[in-house]
């Protein structure tokens, strides 16, 4: 792993932010969305809580949707766990590029979510630790203070897909997607994942198919 000076790092981390920011502005549309439509299932404040602490977009949507339905809070934190499981082969894929101890590296991993893994990947199982950092650098301020906003607007955005957000981070994966299938064995890979998933999808909740479509991967990266 090449040696940085600060300043070098510090650069490079502004790079990602800069990268993120169109995705920083789609994060604090939907952000504002949430804070609306939660506020009236959670409360004002704890929904504001909810988006600092978490920061995690599909899982807060999720939980929030099974609280609305009826749901208590055991399964309003099931489903939002299993909508997170995906981050579980994401951060081991991370781990070999962040620094510093235990410790250092669980903080650093925080930043992993859907657009800053994207981002940093540079392929053939490569991260970019800075434009990593940089691209949450973003994001979560976005995150939090649009939520606060949509909590104390009201719901004047209404739901992001009447404008096409929801479709923002599936294209980065698509987009991720067609460089991995280029690599050596990364169609197989790809395909295998996604019958993985189709198989399972109709039997278990969408969270853990996503976490088991992840299987093939991991297994040729712990074979490398």
């Amino acid at each position: 792993m090449e040696v940085q000076t600060v300043p070098e790092t510090r650069s490079r981390i502004l790079a990602g932010a800069r990268s993120a920011a169109p995705i920083g502005v789609a994060v604090f549309l939907v952000a504002m969305s949430f804070g609306a439509a939660a506020s009236s299932v959670l409360g004002q404040t704890a929904t504001i809580v909810m988006s600092c602490v978490l920061f995690a977009g599909g899982a807060q949507f999720g939980a929030t949707a099974v609280l609305a339905s009826g749901g208590g809070a055991a399964p309003a934190i099931l489903a939002g766990t299993l909508l997170n499981a995906r981050f579980f082969p994401m951060s081991i894929s991370v781990a070999p590029w962040l620094r510093g101890g235990r410790a250092r590296r669980s903080v650093e991993g925080q930043a992993v979510n859907d657009a800053s893994w994207a981002l940093a990947n540079e392929g053939g199982g490569r991260f970019d630790r800075e434009r990593l950092l940089g691209a949450t650098l973003v994001q979560y301020p976005a995150w939090a203070l649009g939520t606060a906003l949509g909590v104390l607007g009201g719901d004047l955005l209404g739901d992001p897909a009447d404008l096409g957000l929801d479709a923002v981070f599936p294209a980065f994966f698509l987009a991720l997607l067609v460089e991995e299938v280029r690599a050596r064995g990364g169609l197989r890979l790809a395909l295998a994942g996604a019958g993985l998933a189709l198989a399972l999808l109709p039997f278990v909740p969408l969270g853990l198919a996503v976490l088991v479509a992840a299987l093939p991967a991991l297994v040729r990266l712990r074979a490398q």
